[in-house]
């Protein structure tokens, strides 16, 4: 049995930190613009779907979707004291980079089973320009097997905040999509998976297509 939302000092934490930090900075500095918030199921666990095109998209995700956002971190930050704690209370869960990795499978299901929103990148990695081409399968099969619907959200104008030759953060407009909820798919067979897959990124394509 899952749990409709996230512990309860994940929560106040979230809060704390998007309303004296992030929001403000995101309103201010980069102009931000967020369109589909009555998309958001706040109280379901939600498999976050995405393109990628900077360090910055985590932070913005889980602030624009109003709920926190747990997000595979490499395992080496586990190993540090004090920042692990308070990675994990963000929903922060390990991944042993460049392998395939089960356990970090089990811990987004686990984030699932608790009531998370879990987020996924779903071309696995940053493009240049914002746009998904190779999308991969993976957030379709956590989708499957933890039942839950994807929450579509296209990010634009993230890929120019960091500059080839400077290391400070540019103030270009940032413009964030959410879509309306996609049903999982009803098993996870190669082409069931494959389907799903396409149909989320098609949604993300258009809506980063639509521009500022």
């Amino acid at each position: 049995m899952t749990r409709e939302r996230e512990p309860l000092m994940s929560w106040v934490l979230y809060h704390t930190f998007k309303w004296s930090l992030l929001s403000p900075m995101l309103h201010t500095y980069f102009r931000i613009k967020i369109h589909g918030v009555e998309n958001i199921p706040q109280n379901c666990p939600i498999l976050v779907v995405s393109n990628h095109a900077s360090y910055f998209d985590p932070p913005i995700v889980s602030n624009c979707v109003r709920r926190p956002v747990a997000y595979m971190a490499k395992e080496e930050l586990f190993k540090i004291p004090v920042l692990a704690q308070i990675i994990k209370l963000y929903g922060a869960y390990p991944v042993s980079r460049g392998t395939a990795d089960r356990a970090a499978i089990r811990a987004a299901l686990e984030c699932l089973d608790q009531g998370w929103a879990v987020g996924v990148f779903l071309e696995g990695t940053r493009t240049p320009d914002g746009r998904i081409t190779d999308p991969k399968k993976g957030a379709a099969l956590l989708a499957a097997k933890a039942k839950v619907p994807f929450l579509p959200v296209s990010l634009w104008g993230t890929d120019k905040i960091l500059q080839p030759g400077s290391a400070i953060p540019h103030a270009v407009p940032i413009t964030v999509r959410i879509g309306k909820p996609i049903d999982p798919p009803n098993s996870t067979t190669k082409s069931e998976l494959e389907a799903v897959t396409q149909k989320c990124a098609a949604v993300i394509n258009e809506m980063h297509d639509l521009g500022r």
